[in-house]
């Protein structure tokens, strides 16, 4: 398992990765930059390079991150909310088939271990509210003002 860590700016991002794919990116207060970086990793901040820069909308990177099967099964319906769209944690469940299911689709999403690419941020608050978010709400704000300057829209 290789790990770089890069410079944000939303503070210093991590990530690891194998040829398997990239199983976590996340965020920092500080840390120190890295260097070099390992081949393995090179497209994957590459990638995040220029989602910051505005030149970058989709990701395609290998994915590869741990978690249970219905951790991945959110993780996997999270990775369809269009760019610069959001949408509730009740439209998600209903999505995964469960409505009952929010309270553990709300917490898979804050388990998400890649972030920005598996795009958590994205799921706001039914009354379109900036509910929780791992990595702090100015953050998550930071990303949705980032995708979508003009408004933010809803998928709902």
């Amino acid at each position: 398992m290789q790990t770089v860590f890069i410079n944000t700016p939303l503070g210093t991002a991590k990530i690891k990765g194998d040829e398997n794919g990239i199983s976590v990116i996340s965020i920092l207060q500080e840390g120190e930059i890295s260097k070099v970086i390992p081949v393995e990793l090179k497209d994957a901040v590459k990638q995040l390079q220029e989602y910051f820069e505005g030149k970058r909308t989709k990701f395609s990177f290998q994915l590869n991150p741990k978690g249970t099967d219905f951790q991945k099964k959110v993780w996997k319906a999270l990775l369809e909310i269009p760019y610069g769209k959001t949408t509730s944690y009740l439209e998600l469940s209903k999505r995964l088939g469960d409505v009952k299911a929010i309270r553990a689709v709300a917490s898979a999403n804050g388990k998400n271990p890649i972030w920005i690419v598996v795009p958590c941020h994205r799921v706001i608050g039914s009354d379109g509210s900036m509910t929780g978010y791992a990595g702090g709400l100015w953050r998550k704000k930071w990303l949705l003002d980032h995708e979508n300057p003009e408004k933010q829209q809803s998928l709902f």
